[in-house]
């Protein structure tokens, strides 16, 4: 079983073209940590709580199981993200939302993704392939020298997590579900 408890440092890049990437990846000699797998998250809160203290609850299953992660709220080291992240592996992902729902935590968002993680340096990079686009996250103590590395300019990462980037989106796309989803995995 995985656990981790510690400080998340992240840059996050939008619009990133993943095969132009993945080829930098190799000339680097970073290693795949295996093929991209779907990631289905659910977001939970009880009456805004969590929000309103720039906290997330998640529960998270995808090809390698499941987990349960809370994430304190974020501050910035120049564009670097950190922000405090226990997370814990979980038997099972519909019994933690069911022991979510109990306590008196409700689903609030839901998100959908296909990542792809490389490790280099100590950093772990992830190709992420999304409903609005695609995005590179870069994550550990050398994520911004990791970064420019691969071509990206630290100054140029964004700032928002996926839940607001995806807000944004649904002002410009008011078509779109309300939940980050693919259309043929709702």
């Amino acid at each position: 079983m995985t656990n981790k408890t510690g400080t998340e440092r992240e840059l996050k890049f939008r619009d990133v073209e993943l095969e132009a990437l993945r080829q930098r990846l190799e000339e680097l000699a970073a290693e795949r940590s295996g093929p991209g797998s779907f990631e289905e998250n659910w977001i939970f809160d009880r009456r805004g709580q969590l929000q309103k203290a720039g906290r997330v609850l998640r529960v998270r299953k995808d090809a390698n199981g499941a987990s349960l992660t809370l994430k304190g709220p974020s501050s910035f080291e120049g564009r670097v993200k950190v922000r405090d992240e226990h997370e814990t592996e979980i038997g099972d992902a519909d019994t933690a939302r069911a022991l979510l729902e109990d306590l008196g935590y409700a689903m609030v968002k839901r998100y959908q993704k296909v990542r792809e993680e490389w490790r280099l340096g100590g950093v772990t990079i992830a190709l992420d392939h999304t409903p609005m686009g695609d995005f590179a996250e870069f994550e550990g103590e050398a994520a911004d020298r990791v970064a420019r590395r691969c071509g990206f300019d630290p100054e140029g990462a964004e700032r928002r997590s996926y839940l607001r980037l995806y807000d944004d989106y649904r002002r410009d796309n008011p078509e779109v579900p309300e939940d980050m989803l693919f259309p043929d995995r709702t």
